[in-house]
Formats: C-alpha cells, sequence, structure tokens
C-alpha cells in the first residue's frame, strides 16, 4: 500500500464538511492541528531516542543528532513543496506538519529554517547572530536554569 498525500488531503477536506460548526473555526482548528501533530512529533523523538541508546550506547546523542538533522531535512523539505511548489496543502495540515509535529520532533529545525529565512530576507550579518547567538546564549540560559534551581534548595 502506498502512501499519497493527495488522499490525506481529501480526507481532511471531507473530514471539514462534517465537522460540528465550532470546529470549522480557524481559532479551535488550528490548535488541534497543532496539538495533534505535537504528539506524534514528541513521541517518534521518545523513541527513535531510546532505540538509537538501545542499539549504540548513550555516550553520545546519536538519537538527538539524527532527529536534529532529520528534522532539518523534513522542514526544509516540507516547506518548500508548501511554499515553493505550489503544493496545496490546508494551513491546518501545514500547521500539523511543521508547528506541531517537526516543532516537538526538534526545535532545531525551526532554529534553521528562522536562520535560512533571515538570510534570504536580512543577509547573512542578522542570521548569523541568530545562529550564534542562539547557540552560545542557549547554553548560557540552560546553565543559569540549573543555577537557579540549585539555589532553590
Amino acid at each position: 500500500m502506498r502512501f499519497d498525500w493527495r488522499n490525506l488531503v481529501q480526507l481532511l477536506g471531507y473530514a471539514s464538511d462534517s465537522m460540528p460548526e465550532i470546529l470549522q473555526q480557524p481559532a479551535v482548528r488550528n490548535p488541534i492541528a497543532v496539538s495533534l501533530g505535537a504528539i506524534g512529533g514528541a513521541l517518534s523523538r521518545y523513541y527513535l531516542n531510546l532505540w538509537f541508546a538501545k542499539h549504540f550506547g548513550s555516550s553520545f546523542p546519536y538519537g538527538t543528532l539524527f532527529v536534529n538533522l532529520t528534522g532539518s531535512f523534513l522542514m526544509g523539505f516540507f516547506v518548500t513543496l508548501a511554499l515553493e511548489r505550489m503544493v496545496t496543502i490546508s494551513p491546518e495540515l501545514r500547521l500539523l506538519i511543521a508547528v506541531g509535529f517537526l516543532g516537538s520532533y526538534t526545535t532545531f529545525s525551526s532554529y534553521k529554517l528562522d536562520t535560512i529565512n533571515l538570510v534570504k530576507g536580512h543577509g547573512w550579518q542578522l542570521a548569523g547572530f541568530y545562529w550564534i547567538g542562539s547557540a552560545i546564549f542557549g547554553v548560557f540560559s540552560l546553565y543559569l536554569g540549573i543555577i537557579v534551581a540549585h539555589l532553590l534548595k
């Protein structure tokens, strides 16, 4: 059996026709789409990390590396299909996949997408500041969180 995105899009179209009126509102549908995608992304990350630790050990974060790289690839692939290749994808499905699934699968993919968007819109200088700043200040912020947690004894 071969998966076809057009069937999923068509199914979502049929489902939207038979939903109660409250579920027709974007203010309700959009958060539901993000939430449903997030469940799948978080569970995928969790089980992939378990699998990599079981097969390769836990001395290096192989699972996280795999998730970050595949998440970045999938974000680039999906966003290109949705925005540049003119593939018709409903707003809810875009939110489900890009924000929900990939956002919880890895925030690294969003970080890279934001970097590329800054390169396209503002050039390398601002993008480089964001890219390096996020990495460096992210580590400092994590360490600050550790210090604050230790102060709460």
